[in-house]
C-alpha cells in the first residue's frame, strides 16, 4: 500500500483538476437532478460519470455529492464549486468572445479624451448610436474630459486613442493624424450683480486685471499648462471643468470668457451679461486627432466608427455649438 505522501502525489493537482469540462458536468449535473440524466446529456454511460466526479472530489480532498440521496444532491462543498465554476465558465467564454472581436478587428477599449468646452450632449449621442449599432462588438468605450493641453497629453502619451477639441499648436511627435473640428467664439461675461456690469466702455487690461478672474484648470500633468486670458497680478478662481465656471460666473465670483454657444442660454435668460472687451474676441481653432498606428488589420473598426462620424459636418457643428444649460 502506498503510504500518504505518496497517495497525495499521485492525486491530481487542484489547478489540473478544475477543468473547463470537469466544471460543466458539474453543472450538468445540478441541472439535470441525477448522474443518470447527465450522463444521457453528455453522451457517457453512468459509470464513467460517477468516476470522474470522484476523481475530482479525491484531487479536491472534499465531498461534492451526498451519497446517501438518490439524487443528485449537492454538498455545501459542491454548491460552491458549482458557484464558482458557473462563473469562471462564463468569464471563460466572455475572454474568447473578446479575443474572437479582436481578431476581426474590434479593439477591446476605446479611450476618448473630449475638451470640456464641447457638447456633452452630442457626445452621449454619439455614445448611445454607437452602443446601438455595434453594441454586441464588445468593444468598451472609456471617455474622459480634458482641459486645453490635457487633451493633447493624453492622446500623444497613449492613454486614449481618439482626441476630440485639441486646441492651439502642439508639436506632432508622429504617428498622429489631425483634422479640423471647428471654431469658437468665445464671449466676456459676468453676472448682472458683478461690478463690472454696469461698466459701459469696452473693457481694457486695465479695468479686467482688479478684478477676479474665473478659469478652469488645464489637466496637462507632464506638458506645461497653457494660460488663456489671464493678466499678470490678477486674482484668479481655478475650478476644475466648464461647469463649474459658469455656475461661479452666475453667483458673480468673477469674470470669464465663455464659449458663445455655451454662453448664450444664459444671456437669453438674463443669468450672465455679455461685456465687450478692448480685445477682439478670442476665436478658437479647434481640431480632433487619432494615433494613426495600424496593426494587421488597420486601423481598428470601433475607431473607424467614430472617425466616420466626425466627418460629417454635422456632427462637427453640433458638437462645437450645441449646449443645453437649465436656467
Amino acid at each position: 500500500m502506498p503510504d500518504k505522501a505518496t497517495d497525495r502525489n499521485d492525486r491530481p493537482q487542484h489547478h489540473q483538476a478544475l477543468t473547463p469540462e470537469a466544471l460543466a458536468m458539474m453543472d450538468t449535473i445540478a441541472r439535470t437532478g441525477s448522474f443518470a440524466a447527465a450522463a444521457r446529456e453528455l453522451g457517457k454511460v453512468p459509470s464513467a460519470l460517477t468516476y470522474s466526479v470522484r476523481q475530482l472530489e479525491e484531487s479536491l480532498d472534499a465531498l461534492l455529492f451526498d451519497r446517501s440521496s438518490r439524487q443528485a444532491q449537492l454538498t455545501d462543498a459542491g454548491r460552491e464549486l458549482l458557484n464558482e465554476g458557473r462563473r469562471l465558465l462564463q468569464e471563460m467564454q466572455a475572454v474568447a468572445s473578446r479575443v474572437r472581436r479582436v481578431a476581426n478587428g474590434w479593439e477591446t477599449e476605446l479611450a476618448i479624451s473630449v475638451e470640456d468646452i464641447l457638447s456633452q450632449t452630442t457626445v452621449f449621442e454619439l455614445v448611445e448610436a454607437f452602443c446601438q449599432a455595434h453594441g454586441e462588438a464588445g468593444t468598451r468605450l472609456r471617455l474622459r474630459t480634458d482641459v486645453l493641453a490635457g487633451t493633447w497629453e493624453a492622446l500623444v502619451s497613449g492613454q486614449v486613442e481618439l482626441a476630440i477639441g485639441l486646441s492651439g499648436e502642439h508639436r506632432n511627435p508622429g504617428g498622429i493624424e489631425i483634422r479640423e473640428l471647428g471654431s469658437l467664439r468665445f464671449v466676456f461675461c459676468v453676472a448682472p450683480h458683478h461690478a463690472l456690469a454696469g461698466v459701459t466702455q469696452p473693457l481694457d487690461d486695465a479695468a479686467l486685471v482688479h478684478h477676479r478672474a474665473v478659469a478652469v484648470a488645464d489637466t496637462a500633468q507632464r506638458l506645461a499648462p497653457l494660460t488663456v486670458n489671464l493678466l499678470p497680478g490678477q486674482d484668479v478662481l481655478t475650478v476644475p471643468t466648464m461647469r463649474a465656471k459658469l455656475e461661479a460666473l452666475v453667483r458673480g465670483l468673477g469674470g470669464g470668457y465663455l464659449p458663445e454657444p455655451m454662453a448664450r442660454p444664459l444671456l437669453e435668460a438674463g443669468r450672465l451679461v455679455h461685456k465687450a472687451t478692448a480685445r477682439a474676441d478670442p476665436v478658437a481653432r479647434l481640431h480632433y486627432a487619432w494615433r494613426a498606428e495600424r496593426g494587421p488589420l488597420g486601423l481598428g473598426r470601433a475607431l473607424q466608427w467614430w472617425l466616420q462620424q466626425l466627418e460629417s459636418p454635422a456632427t462637427r457643428r453640433s458638437l462645437v455649438e450645441r449646449h443645453v444649460w437649465r436656467v
